[in-house]
């Protein structure tokens, strides 16, 4: 029995190229709605190359069972390339949420989708003294804004894997949600 009082499903395609750690990214937000007591699956798919080749994870969570593993139409879509965007943006549901950096994407069209656009890459670099954190990042920057899952079970999940970089995790985790929250600030003082 499921400890949530409405019926959730929400679909998320985090897309870029090899070497941008969203499989990673995958995996924590997998973890993340695990501990939440969620219904998830998880899978990927990547070209070639390991490293700037395409890359792709579908989280797929959920309060009742999942019988497809695969995000199909997108509640949320993180793309990190132009080539991602291009790709995946048609199956991006009306009223979903696109995050992209700014930095590789430079057009799209939307319709009903909300849209945050930051550079990620650059902020990352920035901040935090490398791009490698930009994942950790887009995914916290996602948590934030969609409340998909908890901020509690992400940081959870972000200690949980691989305790080595849980401190580098953290501040890039915590870098994000401070950007989510001044970014919803300043579109809510210019409407």
């Amino acid at each position: 029995m499921s400890k949530h009082k409405e019926n959730v499903k929400k679909q998320v395609r985090l897309s870029g190229s090899g070497g941008q750690g969203l499989l990673t990214a995958g995996l924590i937000l997998s973890e993340a709605a695990t501990l939440q007591g969620l219904n998830v699956t998880q899978t990927q798919s990547y070209g070639a190359a390991s490293r700037g080749g395409s890359s792709r994870s579908d989280v797929v969570i959920s309060t009742e069972p999942i019988f497809f593993p695969e995000a199909t139409h997108f509640d949320a879509l993180v793309a990190l390339t132009q080539e991602s965007c291009d790709k995946f943006l048609p199956n991006l549901r009306d009223e979903g949420v696109l995050i992209i950096d700014t930095i590789f994407v430079k057009s799209y069209t939307i319709t009903d989708q909300k849209v945050y656009a930051l550079p990620f890459t650059q902020i990352a670099i920035e901040k935090l003294g490398s791009s490698l954190p930009t994942n950790i990042i887009a995914l916290s920057f996602l948590v934030r804004v969609t409340n998909i899952v908890t901020d509690k079970y992400l940081k959870e999940a972000i200690k949980a894997f691989k305790p080595e970089f849980a401190e580098s995790n953290l501040k890039a985790m915590k870098l994000a949600f401070k950007l989510a929250d001044e970014y919803d600030q300043n579109n809510q003082e210019k409407a």
